[in-house]
């Protein structure tokens, strides 16, 4: 969820991986020492007594607070199941993708897969993951928001239980934000604007003290997740609703440019700087991010968290729609599992069963300072004392829109981030990065159907 030692990094918290290969690359790309580790034998037992299915699950919940949070909810359904019991196995976030591609490949995949959906329509176009039955699918449309529904699908199918939702929303220092006699947090653009530049500071060598706004060339979240939480407040989106085109090259997808080049060029955003680590140390006045990103802050900051604010991403203009972008998890069963039915009542026990009136996902997500997509949980958890903070993220459940997951789009993601990369460091004008994006994605994104 972050770039910080307590969290691996990724999509909304985590790095994204590289290039995705189809599934004889990643065979032939890799060692076979990768082939043989990581997850025993996953269909281990026949089901007769004495003799229980063992399911196993691969996740990256690989160390620390996410490893012991997955863990105990396991832990207790294998006291309380005989027949079926789940054994968990994980690798760091960076390497997920490669490990569920190349064990495909080699006849060693796991039961249950717990995937970033930016990656569903790759891994459904791989033929890894099992749509859901229709009972369970049903479950998952009743029971979860619109925008996890979406990420847990490909081309109106679902394939899986939703589990750690991202939305994105507008961190600020409240101590910048008034010592440049700014009242509140922006909500449009032009006061967004206003605001990055009243509260941005460089010495008088022009190097910057405090970036008004944090644009960061540091990992996908911070290049990509901004540009497109601000795209999608702007009713704009990146790729095209057959999934065959990128639909950036728009109105709102030059505003979007436009306003960042801007705030660039007037010295209120500084790329070069981490801005993880800048904004921890009241060095950004203003940033987009996650929701992850909280429990985090809290940490590092200790009594300065005080200052921190969260709101929704600004509007272009007063009297636009809300929106912004989301991310996200799922649990799904593998195409090859000898045990499907076994997968799928586990994973409907972990994600839907109620316990305490809440499910054990959601306690799992909200233990870590994380959220899932059933709003009805996570304002039960966080209405007992949680972090006011989250709240913001909380309600951007209802408007969010999920990244796009078609099979090229992790691909389609990185080109993104270069074109972005390129025009904040004045490599390319709006112009040129919106046509480079629009030519790049498009053949990613058409070649992968």
């Amino acid at each position: 969820m972050t770039p910080s030692p307590s969290r691996s990094p990724g999509p909304s918290h985590r790095r994204s991986p590289g290039r995705s290969l189809s599934r004889r690359g990643f065979a032939l790309g890799l060692p076979s020492a990768l082939l043989a580790s990581g997850c025993a034998a996953p269909h281990e037992g026949t089901g007769r007594a004495g003799d229980p299915v063992v399911l196993t699950l691969l996740s990256h919940y690989a160390s620390g607070e996410l490893k012991k949070a997955l863990q105990g909810p396991v832990d207790e359904w294998n006291a309380l199941h005989d027949r079926v019991k789940v054994r968990t196995k994980a690798v760091e976030f960076t390497d997920l993708l490669t490990t569920f591609m190349v064990r495909q490949a080699a006849g060693q995949g796991t039961d249950i897969l717990h995937p970033y959906c930016l990656w569903n329509g790759q891994l459904v176009r791989a033929g890894v993951l099992r749509p859901a039955p229709p009972e369970h699918a049903e479950e998952i449309h009743r029971g979860y928001g619109a925008a996890a529904v979406g990420s847990a699908s490909v081309d109106g199918t679902v394939y899986g239980y939703p589990t750690e939702m991202q939305t994105y929303a507008l961190y600020y220092n409240r101590r910048l934000l008034r010592e440049a006699g700014v009242d509140g947090p922006p909500r449009t653009w032009p006061e967004l604007e206003q605001t990055a530049y009243r509260t941005a500071r460089q010495d008088r060598y022009g190097n910057t003290l405090v970036q008004g706004f944090g644009l960061s060339t540091f990992d996908d979240s911070t290049t990509v997740g901004q540009t497109l939480a601000l795209l999608n407040a702007a009713g704009g989106r990146f790729v095209s609703a057959d999934g065959r085109s990128t639909a950036i090259d728009s109105p709102a997808g030059r505003a979007v440019l436009d306003l960042e080049r801007r705030l660039v060029d007037r010295h209120a955003s500084a790329p070069a700087v981490n801005v993880y680590q800048a904004f921890a140390s009241g060095q950004v006045a203003m940033v987009i991010s996650a929701g992850w990103w909280t429990a985090n802050l809290k940490a590092l900051m200790g009594t300065a968290y005080r200052d921190v604010g969260v709101a929704p991403v600004p509007l272009p203009a007063a009297d636009g729609r809300r929106a912004t972008l989301s991310t996200g998890f799922m649990l799904g069963v593998n195409t090859a599992s000898r045990h499907p039915r076994e997968a799928w009542e586990f994973l409907r026990w972990l994600n839907t069963e109620k316990v305490r009136g809440t499910t054990r996902m959601s306690a799992l997500q909200a233990s870590v300072g994380s959220l899932t997509g059933r709003a009805d949980d996570m304002r039960r958890l966080l209405g007992s004392g949680g972090d006011p903070n989250l709240h913001p993220f909380l309600d951007a459940l209802a408007y969010a829109v999920p990244e796009p997951n078609v099979p090229g789009a992790q691909q389609a993601k990185s080109l993104l981030r270069k074109n972005v990369e390129a025009l904040w460091t004045g490599q390319q004008t709006v112009d040129e990065a919106l046509r480079s994006t629009r030519r790049q994605v498009d053949q990613e994104v058409s070649r992968s159907w």
